[in-house]
């Protein structure tokens, strides 16, 4: 059974207060009187609670991460990058993988509640607002609009679209279709569609949009992507992330569809993971450690002074990597 801080009190013989004030560094208490409970503490394996800490007015020193996949690549390492940030800072980090989940991501939030984070940064987008604005936690979003009073890191969505758009066409594309995520209000990733619709509006050429929900899984969207190419003859396509860019080549090699000569295609994302396993693909990049820099300092100026004047958006330069796709 879990020792409590009752078990503590009582095996050095002193008050739970003075437990308290000895875990808590607080207020004058002789040496001999922390030995007494510091051994308490070793005799009973007892790991004081990082709660009875925030109590005194301290910080915990944890900070919660909510995000949709963490199996996604992009996910993956950007969580990564901003633990390993946080860590340098004495900060753990609670993750929290909501997946597609209205439920679960409301959960977490309590649970992170509970645990009286110190701030939280979040990338799932399956709440509305207001469940965000109730809490009064220093929050930074990516890649999601939650509150007038929530900053939001991006990258340049809208730049990206329009990059890939233009790649594809320079590279001899006339018919070019998106495929993309379901749009969600507010959110800055929507921009990728936009700006791929506003480049061939330009050109006067035809955008042909087709959606590919996030949760679909990849034996679903395989099929859905191979319905795509068989009823269409699109010499170039522009996906709004690597991992569907994957499918489509596996799915254009099935179809004896060469590429590039046949279709061109752009992915979006450019994770270390695509870079080094599969650098073929052209891709939009993301600059991921930029990303994870900033959300980690703009929390943690948050976390020092709650009324600090930030931003509402920042938004980061995209690049293009080429590879042999388009």
């Amino acid at each position: 059974m879990k020792p409590k801080l009752n078990d503590v009190a009582q095996l050095a013989g002193v008050s739970v207060t003075t437990v308290s004030r000895v875990i808590n560094d607080h207020g004058y208490l002789s040496e001999k009187t922390k030995q007494k409970v510091f051994a308490a503490m070793r005799e009973l394996h007892y790991q004081p609670n990082n709660m009875a800490r925030s109590l005194q007015g301290k910080n915990t020193q944890l900070v919660g991460l909510i995000f949709s996949d963490i199996s996604n690549p992009f996910f993956a390492e950007l969580v990564s990058r901003i633990e390993k940030l946080l860590f340098a800072k004495n900060y753990k980090v609670i993750l929290c993988n909501s997946a597609d989940d209205p439920q679960k991501e409301r959960d977490y939030l309590q649970m992170l509640m509970a645990n009286q984070v110190d701030g939280i940064i979040a990338g799932a987008h399956n709440l509305g607002i207001e469940e965000y604005q109730q809490y009064g936690l220093p929050i930074i979003s990516f890649d999601r609009y939650l509150s007038d009073n929530v900053p939001i890191v991006s990258s340049d969505n809208f730049n990206g679209g329009w990059l890939a758009a233009q790649t594809l066409q320079q590279a001899g594309a006339d018919k070019i279709a998106i495929f993309t995520g379901k749009s969600h209000a507010g959110s800055p990733t929507n921009g990728r569609r936009e700006g791929y619709e506003a480049y061939l509006k330009q050109q006067g050429l035809t955008a042909h949009v087709h959606e590919l929900p996030f949760e679909l899984s990849p034996a679903l969207k395989t099929m859905e992507i191979r319905t795509i190419l068989e009823n269409h003859d699109y010499n170039g396509i522009f996906c709004s992330d690597d991992l569907t860019a994957l499918l489509t080549v596996n799915v254009a090699q099935q179809l004896k569809i060469s590429i590039p000569d046949e279709l061109r295609l752009v992915g979006y994302d450019g994770t270390a993971l695509m870079r080094n396993y599969h650098p073929a693909l052209t891709t939009i990049a993301q600059p991921l450690a930029d990303i994870s820099t900033l959300l980690v300092s703009l929390l943690l100026q948050r976390i020092d002074d709650a009324n600090c004047k930030l931003e509402e958006k920042y938004i980061l330069p995209v690049k293009l990597i080429k590879g042999t796709t388009a």
